[in-house]
Order: structure tokens, then C-alpha cells, then sequence
């Protein structure tokens, strides 16, 4: 089966399957948040990205493996709703942005600094803090070595445009760190999984980035 990114709450996850990785995609609550499921294919280990809602649907898809960590994107709630449930059925270690932990009622295990490395098994991830959705939000990249990178994005960019800011100030430096870490650091091929809606990849939002800098949002 082709992966296409698109999932409906309710629905079956869609399962994007990498040489070293499988990542299966699946849309929870009101809100249509994406939770992603990281699994190393050599170790079996699993990770949670944003255990947003539905609990039931989270584990169902964890499955008897269990997960060894679960990462949250950002502190807005409807990406952490299901993350104390996740947590005791799971034991799973937690991880979020430094800068974003205070604002997340399960305790973070292991706050995360620009640059960091987080590991499922035998796959690396690197963090990248974007500031201005929230002040410590974390995108996820994911360099495959057998092919182009992957990154998670949160709420930090859509297929459309960079996540919701309040003031001038922080869409300037969620655009400035959107361009210097992602689009600046990786190539057109990346592709994009972000916290809601459907995927897109970093050469299709390209050429849009001077319009949403005029726009303003």
C-alpha cells in the first residue's frame, strides 16, 4: 500500500514504511490531531509523538510492544490530552522542549535543547526548537540514510503556512527559525508530518515563504 498521509479520527492509521523506520500516522479527537508512531525495524523499539487525545486509539496502536518514550511537539493541551494515560499504561519515558515543559501537567522526563538527539532504537532523531507558536516547541528530523529526511513538525508548519502566532514578534521568529533550521537545512524532498492535516513536503512549501512573510501570518 502507498502511504498517502491522509487519516481521519476514527479511521485506520496509515503506516509509512522506511528501510530502518515505520512511522504510522493517525488522526484523535476534536481537534484532528496526528499522533505519530515510530517504530526502529531492527530493535522494535517504539516512540510516541504526541499523545494528543484518545487514549484507547494510542494504545490500540502501540500495541503489546509498548512504547520507551512518547515526545510532545508543545504545551498547547490538544497535543498532551492523552499523555498521563499513555504514560501509566505504558511506562513510557517522556520527553518535550526545555522551554515548553512548565506548561505540560505530566512531568517531562527529559527536557530537550536545540540539537538534541532522541533515539528509538537504532534511529536518531534531532530536535529543533522553533520559537514563536509556543517558546519551546520541537520539530523532529529524521535523516534517513537511505533516502531523503523526514521531519515532524508539530504545530510549527503546515501544508500552507507556519503555525498560529499572536503578536508580529513571534511569526518573525517562528519564519526566522522555520527558514535557518528546516528550510535552510534541508532539501526540497523532506518530507513533512505535521501535528494536524495532512503531510506536505519542504519543496512544495518553498516557493510560498516570501508570500507568508508579506502576509503575515
Amino acid at each position: 500500500m502507498t502511504y498517502s498521509g491522509v487519516v481521519k479520527v476514527g479511521g485506520a492509521a496509515d503506516v509509512h514504511e522506511l528501510t530502518d523506520l515505520m512511522i504510522s500516522k493517525v488522526a484523535v479527537g476534536p481537534m484532528d490531531n496526528n499522533a505519530y508512531l515510530l517504530r526502529c525495524r531492527a530493535t522494535g523499539e517504539q516512540l510516541l509523538i504526541d499523545a494528543a487525545n484518545d487514549a484507547d486509539t494510542l494504545l490500540t496502536l502501540i500495541g503489546d510492544d509498548g512504547i520507551k518514550s512518547v515526545v510532545t511537539t508543545h504545551r498547547h493541551g490538544d497535543h498532551w490530552q492523552a499523555l498521563a494515560d499513555v504514560v501509566a499504561a505504558t511506562g513510557a519515558v517522556t520527553y518535550a522542549g526545555a522551554y515548553d515543559a512548565e506548561g505540560i501537567p505530566v512531568a517531562t522526563d527529559v527536557p530537550v535543547e536545540d540539537g538534541d538527539t532522541i533515539r528509538v532504537g537504532r534511529v536518531e532523531l534531532t530536535a529543533r526548537r522553533l520559537v514563536g507558536h509556543t517558546p519551546g516547541s520541537i520539530a523532529l528530523v529524521y535523516d534517513d540514510p537511505h533516502g531523503h529526511p523526514h521531519v515532524f513538525t508539530g504545530d510549527c508548519l503546515f501544508p500552507g503556512g507556519p503555525g498560529r502566532t499572536t503578536h508580529p514578534e513571534e511569526f518573525d521568529s517562528l519564519m526566522s527559525g522555520l527558514e535557518a533550521k528546516l528550510f535552510g537545512a534541508l532539501p526540497d524532498e523532506t518530507w513533512v508530518y505535521p501535528g494536524h492535516g495532512n503531510d506536505t513536503a519542504l519543496g512544495t512549501e518553498r516557493p510560498h515563504l516570501a508570500e507568508w512573510r508579506a502576509r503575515g501570518w
